[in-house]
């Protein structure tokens, strides 16, 4: 394997959590550079992974930059390949040499996202067979059916490829980001695959957003990527969908207001999908209806 993979883990208040994915990823062979991004902790994080874990390399930030802290730890990482986990996933053995291979031998391939094992169970989390089957066109000799989605807490990135178009969205804050990251490396020509036998564990922790909160965020996301990326006519679309529902659901008002306050540096950074990518994105919602 000539690439090396960089574990960049975004967290807040988990310290219990985000130890124990320590101590799985240290324990892989051979373990792999960690670098933990704490967005603002106030239950001592930072101090406990320093004291417990004295190569994992610690970013201390003041406050809470949600998704886009993880840019800063790719930004510090020194290897071709960044891995992401969440403070309450890590990677099976063997799955970051298996994706390192696989970026290793093709060069235009950006993002490799991973089959995702839920729980102590094990389950297939629910994502994976939808990758599998993905409708996408896939390019001859690619690795894995081609994704325009994945989850954060299990994909490995080319480096080179997730900054050149900007890394995650500060403009989205939290929930769908990955999305938009997705049609941004299509966008520039970086292809997305999904391997089967590149798994990530992931153990959902007890402590999460309240399930209203993630609701307003998501469609919050999903009315500002339409703008940031889709045609007028479906950003317009979305929007009068939102206002819509916003009449008779308070948090489709939450979500509205947060959007349009959000809407003039969506339109400053509004950069229309290229006609081939626009015409994946409308395959998958005609095969999701």
């Amino acid at each position: 394997m000539s690439g090396g993979v960089t574990v960049v883990i975004a967290t807040r208040n988990r310290c219990p959590e985000l130890i124990r994915t320590l101590r799985y990823l240290h324990g892989l062979t051979p373990p792999p550079p960690v670098i933990v991004v704490d967005n603002g902790s106030t239950d001592g994080t930072a101090q406990a992974v320093r004291e417990q874990f004295t190569g994992v390399a610690v970013l201390a930030l003041r406050r809470n930059y949600g998704a886009p802290a993880r840019n800063l730890g790719v930004l510090a990482a020194r290897t071709p390949y960044v891995a992401f986990s969440d403070d309450d996933s890590w990677w099976a053995p063997g799955a970051l040499q298996r994706a390192a291979a696989a970026l290793d031998s093709h060069p235009r391939l950006g993002l490799v996202a991973a089959r995702i094992l839920v729980g102590p169970a094990e389950r297939s989390d629910p994502v994976n067979p939808l990758m599998a089957g993905s409708p996408l066109p896939r390019s001859l000799g690619a690795p894995g059916p081609s994704v325009l989605g994945f989850l954060a807490c299990a994909a490995v990135c080319r480096r080179r490829a997730f900054c050149q178009v900007g890394g995650f969205s500060s403009l989205l804050f939290f929930v769908g980001e990955e999305r938009l990251l997705c049609y941004d490396l299509a966008s520039a020509g970086w292809e997305r695959a999904y391997l089967d036998d590149v798994v990530a564990h992931h153990h959902p922790s007890a402590y999460r957003p309240d399930p209203e909160s993630r609701r307003v965020a998501e469609l919050r996301n999903a009315l500002l990527t339409a703008v940031l990326r889709r045609p007028q006519r479906v950003a317009r679309t979305a929007l009068a969908a939102l206002a819509r529902e916003s009449v008779r659901d308070a948090g489709a008002r939450v979500a509205l207001r947060e959007a349009l306050v959000r809407l003039p540096a969506a339109l400053r950074q509004r950069a229309p999908l290229p006609a081939a990518v626009e015409e994946q994105v409308r395959m998958l919602e005609d095969g999701a209806r």
